[in-house]
């Protein structure tokens, strides 16, 4: 932990702690070169938020008492995902996706992001699974560079509808474990 960062599972009275840091996130990336499309309430979705956190399906990277990222990682999915020609066949129990990973600006630039993905693949191993997928938005360059980097592979590209984007080109990304 050379950076500081610990990552661990919410626990179920932390929602508002939890919803303030994605605020904050939204906030601070307003006037950033990518200017993330996240809205406050609509993503991540309240429900689906604090179904996550109760279900141990929330994970939180703290520096010290500050939460400096956040993301779900469960089975759920967009229904185009079926229609996907993933690497490996899999049942939705058999693969775990990323959804709603952030990491606040005040600790960009420190391999945050990096040590998230980490933490997702060994939970995905751990616990079994064929592979870890995701989408993302097709001009979200930091977070494709991200995933990239650390060895997921670009599979298809996708309309998908989220409310806060409506329907929009999506990447879908896949890691084999």
């Amino acid at each position: 932990m050379q950076d500081g960062l610990k990552i661990v599972r919410a626990e179920t009275n932390q929602y508002e702690e939890i919803r303030a840091f994605y605020h904050s996130l939204i906030d601070e990336m307003y006037e950033r070169r990518f200017h993330i499309t996240w809205k406050k309430d609509i993503n991540p979705d309240p429900a689906f938020l604090k179904q996550a956190i109760e279900k141990g399906q929330f994970y939180t990277g703290y520096c010290g008492d500050a939460i400096a990222a956040g993301m779900i990682l469960n089975h759920s999915h967009n229904r185009e995902y079926e229609q996907v020609r993933w690497q490996v066949p899999a049942e939705d129990s058999e693969i775990n996706v990323i959804h709603s990973l952030g990491v606040h600006p005040l600790f960009s630039g420190k391999g945050i992001g990096m040590r998230m993905v980490e933490k997702a693949v060994s939970t995905a191993r751990e616990t079994g699974m064929k592979a870890v997928r995701l989408d993302v938005l097709r001009e979200n360059e930091p977070a494709k560079n991200l995933y990239i980097r650390y060895g997921f592979q670009y599979i298809d590209t996708r309309k998908l509808y989220y409310p806060n984007t409506g329907w929009a080109d999506f990447e879908m990304y896949e890691y084999l474990l």
